[in-house]
């Protein structure tokens, strides 16, 4: 982290302007929605305090894993400093975006407060006024018909999520955030599901700003090493501060608000690297508001729910399978995984084994998981030895059959996937009795 984030910080020290091309700027988020509500196409926005890039990544493999929802990651540029006022004033429709003179750290978007659900609210329906923002918790609540009438009645709706951000920034629970974050994918999951289920089919998940997060506790090294008792700053937070013609100091890049690509006549300060500013009687193992990587780099998830399945398992095979001779007391057997697995292909799981015309079993039983996702043809093989039981040398002569099996969903029964004939052709009796 601190490696990657010197490297890192050598850019962020030659930039005058913050503003991005590639990946797109916060402040054209709403952008990406105008072409769906132009279209008459509904869609569902939820942002996710704190979802770093890294867990947009993941987000992804999880709906692409769900049954005809298919999702496309984008990084997005933050604001700076990246706090939760600034970067969830950015996400809505704006033409300004300013600084409270008498409120600070707080937004004002287009001459309104952004601060709370109410007043964001108030700024989505002047763009839009066939919108509504929720809170995350409040949408759990909700029944089957408020849900849907909510679908019915908007054609946008910010839905806020806040676990990540909720428990890492206190210093009381700053340790739970892998937890959190485990959390926090699978309500998104369930979150998204539960709205195509009341047909709703569009959907962007995003985040206000990442986080820094170090597991323990940090050393002296690890804090910024600048006297700050001087400093013209109005408000300060353990990584940025804001205030009136700041002093430049080595530690801490200055930008103005004009040069951090919004409205304002404060100056903006952040530690350089991955180093916090002292904060007494809050927690610094989780931070944000700098422009380290994982601060500023945020996931853009665009997710659409077909009206097809578009899940499938891997196919398998036996090379040079059927029609053969069984000559001795076993019978090697070598399976092959047609597809590699992906977020669409899935896992196959088969019940295989050698058994009579009477269907009984006349060999040991495997259970084989093909989960295999080398592209690599030859990795998906899996050889495989069947050795035979006494009541097969009864059966010399005659068709035994190789049956691959798969469990039915939430049974504990198997359906037949494939079978293959073999002939039993022995000159003597198994050695084995199993």
């Amino acid at each position: 982290m601190l490696t990657l984030n010197n490297n890192w910080q050598k850019h962020v020290d030659s930039c005058k302007n913050w503003s991005s091309a590639y990946p797109d700027y916060q402040r054209n988020f709403s952008k990406r929605i105008t072409p769906f509500t132009n279209n008459n196409k509904k869609v569902f926005v939820i942002i996710s305090d704190a979802l770093r890039y890294e867990t947009g990544a993941e987000l992804q493999s999880r709906l692409r894993q769900e049954d005809r929802f298919e999702a496309e990651l984008f990084p997005m540029l933050s604001t700076i400093p990246s706090y939760t006022q600034l970067g969830m004033a950015a996400l809505l429709p704006n033409n300004q975006i300013e600084l409270s003179k008498k409120n600070l750290p707080n937004i004002i978007v287009d001459g309104l407060s952004s601060q709370g659900r109410e007043n964001r609210q108030k700024i989505l329906k002047n763009s839009l006024s066939s919108s509504a923002c929720i809170k995350a918790e409040e949408f759990k609540n909700m029944n089957k018909d408020e849900i849907r009438a909510m679908v019915k009645e908007n054609d946008l709706v910010y839905i806020y999520h806040n676990r990540i951000d909720n428990d890492g920034d206190k210093k009381e629970s700053e340790g739970r955030v892998f937890e959190a974050v485990e959390e926090t994918l699978e309500e998104i999951v369930l979150l998204i599901k539960k709205l195509a289920g009341n047909n709703a089919n569009n959907f962007f998940v995003t985040a206000d700003h990442g986080f820094l997060y170090q597991d323990k506790v940090l050393e002296e090294s690890d804090f910024l090493d600048e006297d700050l008792s001087k400093s013209n700053y109005l408000y300060r937070d353990r990584r940025f501060l804001i205030g009136e013609n700041l002093i430049d100091k080595s530690g801490l890049k200055t930008f103005s608000c004009t040069e951090a690509g919004f409205e304002g006549d404060f100056d903006i300060q952040i530690p350089k690297s991955i180093n916090r500013i002292r904060l007494k009687g809050s927690g610094s193992r989780f931070v944000h508001g700098g422009a380290s990587l994982q601060e500023i780099v945020v996931p853009v998830l665009k997710i659409n729910k077909k009206r097809q399945s578009d899940t499938s398992k891997v196919n398998i095979e036996v090379l040079g399978g059927g029609s053969g001779l069984i000559t001795t007391g076993q019978l090697s057997v070598v399976f092959y995984q047609k597809e590699h697995v992906t977020d669409k292909i899935r896992p196959r799981i088969l019940r295989c084994g050698i058994y009579s015309k009477n269907n009984e079993p006349v060999s040991d039983i495997h259970l084989l998981n093909f989960d295999i996702e080398s592209v690599e043809p030859r990795d998906r093989e899996i050889r495989k030895r069947f050795v035979l039981t006494k009541k097969a040398d009864e059966l010399n002569g005659e068709e035994v059959y190789l049956k691959l099996e798969e469990p039915e969903a939430d049974t504990s029964f198997f359906m037949e996937y494939k079978s293959f004939t073999y002939i039993v052709k022995k000159s003597f009796t198994s050695d084995f009795d199993l």
